[in-house]
């Protein structure tokens, strides 16, 4: 395994459509290999192979319940229900967040590794971030949804007020 860079906002690349995988080889598994050792590194939440300069339609999401990573090989979305609005960052675009609504229930048909088929769920954060890493395969960032990145104010006063609404919660 190996670290690969992360390729940042205004790099072509993160604007292209991902070709289909149709290989699962040995360097399919050594992408999704050195895919997760670099998504460990950087601490996110999910990374597709775009960010990583190869245009093929594979990525990683951490699934934010199991804390396990889960490949997505040639995924597309299936099933959507509700609606979520909240923070999102991008590795790709480091330092800088904003607010994105998503769905809040997805239901993602994809290939494994070996390219046997599968469906796999999530909600909330897990919704949000297989929405975010599929749409890098079709050459889309988290910013086309915002209508401007939060200040450090703005972020601060987000964070806080949900931390706040966490508490309440838990009382």
């Amino acid at each position: 395994m190996a670290l690969r860079k992360i390729i940042e906002q205004g790099d072509p690349c993160l604007n292209k459509v991902c070709r289909q995988v149709t290989d699962f080889n040995p360097h399919l598994h050594q992408l999704l290999d050195d895919m997760r050792e670099t998504l460990e590194e950087a601490n996110g939440a999910g990374l597709a192979a775009p960010q990583v300069g190869v245009l093929r339609r594979a990525c990683l999401v951490l699934d934010m319940d199991s804390e396990e990573y889960i490949e997505l090989v040639n995924p597309e979305i299936i099933r959507q229900s509700g609606e979520q609005t909240g923070l999102e960052g991008c590795l790709s675009v480091p330092g800088k967040w904003g607010i994105v609504t998503r769905p809040d229930y997805v239901r993602v048909r994809a290939q494994d590794r070996n390219g046997q088929w599968f469906e796999t769920e999530g909600e909330g954060l897990t919704a949000r971030a297989f929405c975010h890493e599929i749409e890098h395969l079709d050459g889309h960032l988290y910013t086309e949804h915002i209508d401007h990145f939060l200040s450090d104010e703005e972020l601060r006063a987000y964070l806080e007020a949900e931390e706040a609404a966490e508490n309440e919660e838990g009382e």
